[in-house]
């Protein structure tokens, strides 16, 4: 994640705090399905998507006043600490002993969420997505891929999304191949489940899931408008919302607006002068770790591609040009950048609400924009696709 915009003002601190851990919460809710297979890789074989018939409406949950986690855990001595993690923010919600491989929880949510049951405050860990009901689990130290979550209607949709996308994990996957017909498969994968699932907890997951795998805002959109009314104002339906109306935001197809900004010698620079070129609008900073982090990689991809039409354009949000300029050494940036050195304040940055960093537009010849935050193997599989 990038570098957020300091505040001064304690409430926008805390809301973007809150931001970031809902961001921290949906990725990690992401990666959930592809630690839990992973062991199981070799076993899981490309198949056609089937469509199978998803019961309509969720089972009523067995306790409306609230959760019972009834556990049975066998590998831990007795007295080992368990403990239920909020899965926002990772923080302990709840903490008991074990006692002849028992443990117990109670407690009431206001939604279904993704909790973690945590031994000995060592991974690995239990996921659940929980709702009030009462739940049993069973597992076995050194297996809690295969430990088994029952009673949950909301951790029975998403076992059974996550089993039904198992077999196309692999196009999630930060340097996946591409696999157009698994990335088809997934994507009906998904959308079946939000059209026969939409008011289950578990379907704003799908919605993340079918936008990760395509970047037309439009069909994220429609199958986000067949949740229901309930589902869309949890949390995560929220964080759906979010994402689209970003999206919808300099969106992929639309012509990225002009801006003029001065260059390392102070000569003006316009975006419009690069018309005819791919170009990656890169907004970055020298005193952004992160940014200074993707650097190579950019640079990588820059000297492979800058002879078949493509170049970097570096919008730099610092306040001191010695340091902007050092930086630009420093990590051999030989591309063209600008900045008015005013920091967040940057007029190019505000012109396009950019609030994090890095962050970077990919733009055609035409000046429409065909990607948007390409980083580390993401970058080069646009380039390559489109530069043959």
């Amino acid at each position: 994640m990038g570098y957020w915009h300091n505040s001064i003002s304690a409430k926008q601190i805390i809301l973007r705090s809150q931001m970031i851990n809902m961001k921290k919460i949906f990725l990690f809710a992401l990666l959930l399905p592809a630690l839990s297979f992973a062991q199981n890789k070799s076993k899981a074989k490309a198949s056609p998507a089937k469509k199978s018939v998803i019961p309509a409406k969720t089972v009523p949950s067995k306790n409306q006043d609230g959760f019972i986690i009834n556990g049975q855990v066998k590998g831990y001595p007795d007295g080992t600490t368990v403990a239920l993690l909020n899965g926002q923010t990772g923080a302990p919600e709840s903490e008991t002993k074990l006692s002849s491989n028992a443990f117990s929880f109670k407690g009431k949510l206001t939604t279904p969420d993704f909790k973690i049951i945590i031994f000995d405050n060592k991974p690995p860990y239990i996921t659940l997505f929980l709702d009030n009901s009462e739940v049993k689990v069973a597992g076995e130290k050194g297996a809690f891929d295969n430990a088994v979550v029952t009673g949950s209607p909301a951790h029975a949709d998403y076992a059974m999304l996550s089993q039904s996308l198992a077999p196309y994990q692999k196009v999630f996957a930060e340097n996946a191949v591409y696999d157009s017909v698994a990335i088809a498969r997934a994507l009906e994968v998904a959308e079946n489940f939000v059209k026969q699932k939409s008011g289950s907890f578990i379907a704003p997951l799908a919605v993340i899931r079918y936008s990760q795998l395509n970047d037309e805002p439009v069909k994220t959109e429609g199958l986000f408008n067949l949740l229901s009314p309930e589902v869309k104002k949890t949390p995560m339906g929220n964080y759906v919302a979010q994402q689209i109306a970003e999206s919808k935001r300099n969106a992929i197809g639309t012509v990225l607006a002009d801006f003029t900004q001065e260059d390392t010698t102070g000569k003006p620079v316009s975006l419009a002068s690069y018309r005819g070129k791919y170009v990656l609008i890169d907004f970055w900073a020298s005193w952004c770790r992160p940014c200074r982090q993707e650097n190579p990689n950019v640079v990588a991809n820059y000297n492979k591609f800058k002879d078949k039409n493509f170049t970097v354009l570096g919008v730099s949000l610092d306040r001191a040009k010695p340091a902007w300029i050092d930086a630009i050494k420093a990590d051999g940036l030989t591309w063209g950048h600008v900045s008015d050195l005013k920091f967040w304040s940057n007029s190019v940055a505000q012109q396009f609400q950019i609030t994090s960093i890095p962050q970077n537009f990919l733009i055609g010849p035409d000046g429409k924009i065909i990607g948007k935050n390409l980083r580390g193997p993401d970058l080069e599989k646009k380039l390559t696709a489109i530069l043959k």
